[in-house]
């Protein structure tokens, strides 16, 4: 398979899982049909449309290729049928989501790069292309966005740190799709085992008053 083919194909596989896990919150929030829909899109689609819009890509890739819009409207509805066995396989389904991370924080990095960002702001696009999808479910839920919670296992450092090796990787001019291949794969691991062990953020020091 053809390197470009492979990234595509995971980047769909990325929206699919991304945008099941907004239709699963739905759920679990009672929403109707409309909120599933709304949360799934949302999910899979957010960080990319938000990096779109910052970089002057318009319209946004969501509005120019049609399958974009299908795969997340896809998981929608199998899970819409099928949310107790989807609920079943909420590990696997966070493995994706790692996958997922992975790919996204290493696509968007580098798509800043390509429209000539400087090296902090595209490490900061990069990572919102991996977590804004999730941040806006959440706030569209009525929930504190796991990205900010103290109980949430590292999810955004892992992404900063993939899009950090490839920003740099960048300037060093080294052989991009190896880089990419190698930091999506870390931040893949970064997160599963951060998911395993409970790795959590560090929270400031409370000082007794005297």
């Amino acid at each position: 398979m053809h390197a470009s083919t492979m990234v595509s194909a995971l980047e769909l596989v990325g929206l699919y899982v991304f945008a099941t896990s907004g239709a699963l919150m739905a759920i679990q929030k009672g929403f109707d049909v409309v909120g599933i829909v709304v949360l799934a899109l949302l999910t899979a689609l957010g960080g990319g449309i938000v990096r779109d819009v910052v970089i002057g890509t318009a319209p946004p890739a969501a509005f120019r290729d049609v399958v974009y819009l299908i795969i997340p409207l896809a998981a929608a509805v199998v899970t819409f049928f099928a949310h107790p066995l989807v609920r079943r396989l909420s590990f696997p389904v966070l493995v994706f989501d790692a996958a997922g991370l992975g790919l996204f924080c290493v696509t968007g990095t580098l798509q800043a790069l390509d429209h000539g960002l400087g090296p902090v702001q595209a490490i900061l696009l990069g990572v919102v292309t991996a977590v804004g999808g999730g941040v806006l479910r959440d706030i569209t839920a009525r929930e504190t966005p796991a990205l900010v919670r103290v109980e949430t296992d590292l999810y955004a450092i892992p992404a900063a740190a993939g899009a950090t090796v490839v920003a740099l990787a960048y300037r060093a001019e080294l052989p991009m799709p190896v880089v990419a291949t190698c930091a999506a794969v870390a931040v893949f691991l970064f997160r599963i085992i951060a998911m395993v062990r409970h790795w959590t953020a560090p929270t400031a020091i409370t000082y007794r008053n005297p």
